[in-house]
């Protein structure tokens, strides 16, 4: 396995958790909205069983707003939001930031490969069409084309007849200087007797 492959592995694996963990917020936020639960950050976080900082990410943190929006307006009192929790303390090793950023440059690296080849496509795309001949010019040339073929074939097949009657001939001729050949030598046998 190279490192791009084990690289897109990692990259892959990590959105695939990110995607799940989004999709429990969500629907821990319905869950809770439905159950007349306050939604509140730390409830969905706990429903979850995901962190609070996710709950404060976009994509969800709309979410809980609107829950807590359509509670208010229904008459519940949600619990006023609290502020985003503290930071968990969680020690960055150099070795994980060295990985998170060689992934970074790999991403990068990708996806600018990936932009100059769309935009090579779309330049020749767009050359073609300013550069090339019109729908009706190209129906013309291909019917010049085909009459052009028709043409040879025909010239072809006459050329063949031609040269397999020539073929017929030769050998009648061959065949005819053969016999004279056998009847001279029998009358010069039958004189020298």
């Amino acid at each position: 396995m190279t490192a791009t492959s084990r690289t897109q592995a990692m990259l892959a694996a990590r959105a695939k958790a990110s995607h799940d963990k989004r999709q429990r917020a969500l629907t821990a936020v319905q869950a809770l909205e439905a159950a007349g639960t306050p939604v509140t950050p730390a409830a969905v976080a706990t429903a979850a069983g995901v962190s609070a900082w996710l709950v404060y990410a976009d994509g969800v943190r709309q979410h809980v707003q609107a829950a807590r929006q359509r509670q208010t307006e229904r008459g519940h009192a949600p619990e006023p939001e609290p502020a985003p929790p503290p930071a968990r303390g969680e020690t960055v090793t150099q070795a994980s930031l060295r990985t998170d950023l060689a992934v970074a440059r790999d991403e990068i690296r990708r996806l600018r490969a990936e932009r100059d080849q769309l935009r090579a496509r779309l330049r020749l795309q767009l050359g073609a069409e300013i550069e090339g001949p019109g729908r009706a010019e190209l129906i013309a040339r291909v019917a010049s084309l085909e009459a052009a073929t028709r043409q040879l074939a025909a010239e072809r097949d006459t050329r063949a007849a031609e040269a397999s009657h020539a073929q017929r001939r030769i050998r009648e001729l061959e065949d005819d200087l053969t016999a004279a050949r056998e009847s001279l030598r029998r009358a010069i046998r039958q004189a020298n007797r």
